[in-house]
């Protein structure tokens, strides 16, 4: 009997868990990530962890902040499938002869993805975003 019950368990917690990844390839990103909300929340949480990071901090020094915050998430709208379409300049020439390094780099994916966490976003959703994100790293660091 008890074999029995935890065969019922498994096999009904398999059955949820393939219905769960089923559903979240089948969910576009956008939808995932939460849609526009959520995404501003994450923007305006990366902000300030931006503003709290001196390593970083000073690249933004000469930027329009509200603008910034405007382009920035309508490209992660746009990246994640969403209804936004990204009208910001190029990857390179915004980022041309910053002096960004690999570390700054780094150190800036590092704080997206942890506002995307404190906003709740799922790790696969995360990890997805960013993944998508990544080809726009040879671009970003082409003209350092």
């Amino acid at each position: 009997m008890r074999r029995c019950l935890i065969a019922v368990i498994f096999t009904t917690v398999a059955f949820s868990l393939a219905g769960c990844a089923h559903q979240s390839t089948n969910t576009p990103l956008y939808q995932r990530l939460g849609g526009e909300a959520t995404i501003d929340a994450v923007v305006e949480n990366l902000l300030y962890r931006i503003a709290d990071d001196p390593e970083v901090v000073v690249f933004f020094a000469n930027t329009n902040i509200d603008l910034f915050a405007e382009s920035l998430a309508s490209q992660l709208c746009d990246v994640s499938d969403g209804p936004c379409r990204y009208e910001g300049p190029p990857m390179d020439r915004a980022h041309q002869h910053m002096g960004l390094t690999d570390g700054h780099f780094n150190r800036l994916v590092e704080h997206l993805d942890a506002a995307m966490q404190e906003e709740g976003i799922a790790l696969g959703a995360r990890n997805e975003l960013l993944g998508r994100l990544a080809p726009m790293y040879a671009d970003i660091m082409r003209l350092q």
